[in-house]
């Protein structure tokens, strides 16, 4: 079900070209757009769903701390008992009743600075492609990684560093 405001894009080898900004898509790649009359004004810089060419499977959260082992007060007193992983550097911590999870970061051990978010994608390798076309500073170069993600770290332009990750299949 769409929501109100959102238009759905569907990339196809047929219509994958990007537009450079200003330009109107091609009546074909318009074709495959779902528009509605309600999507709100956009600002300068900013584009509307319709224009996004990734997905956004989950969100989570990296808090920075000293030691990913000593999560007692997110074990205990949040209840998100369960760890998942960790890598030293990076463990993620789940409630077994509800399923929210947090991500405990000390330091990424592969990349220059570490990340607020982890932002799981459907085609990290598309996400990748728009950043570099929209100009965003890319922290971390896309890398497949040895524990099973390929991501790359780019840089928000308020300065937030976002981690964004496909799983391998």
């Amino acid at each position: 079900m769409q929501s109100p405001g959102v238009g759905i894009l569907a990339l196809t080898s047929e219509n994958a070209a990007v537009n450079p900004p200003g330009e109107q898509p091609s009546s074909r790649l318009r074709d495959t757009m779902t528009h509605t009359d309600s999507e709100p004004a956009r600002g300068p810089g900013q584009v509307s769903r319709q224009e996004v060419c990734m997905q956004v499977r989950s969100i989570i959260a990296n808090l920075k701390v000293d030691d990913v082992d000593d999560a007692g007060f997110y074990a205990d007193y949040l209840g998100l008992s369960v760890q998942e992983f960790t890598l030293g550097w990076v463990a993620r911590y789940t409630s077994p009743e509800t399923g929210a999870h947090l991500q405990l970061v000390s330091a990424d051990a592969t990349s220059p600075q570490d990340s607020v978010v982890s932002v799981t994608v459907d085609d990290v390798d598309a996400a990748h492609a728009e950043a570099l076309r929209r100009g965003y500073d890319i922290v971390r170069p896309l890398n497949d990684e040895a524990w099973g993600v390929r991501r790359f770290l780019v840089r928000a332009p308020d300065g937030n560093v976002v981690n964004i990750l496909q799983n391998h299949a």
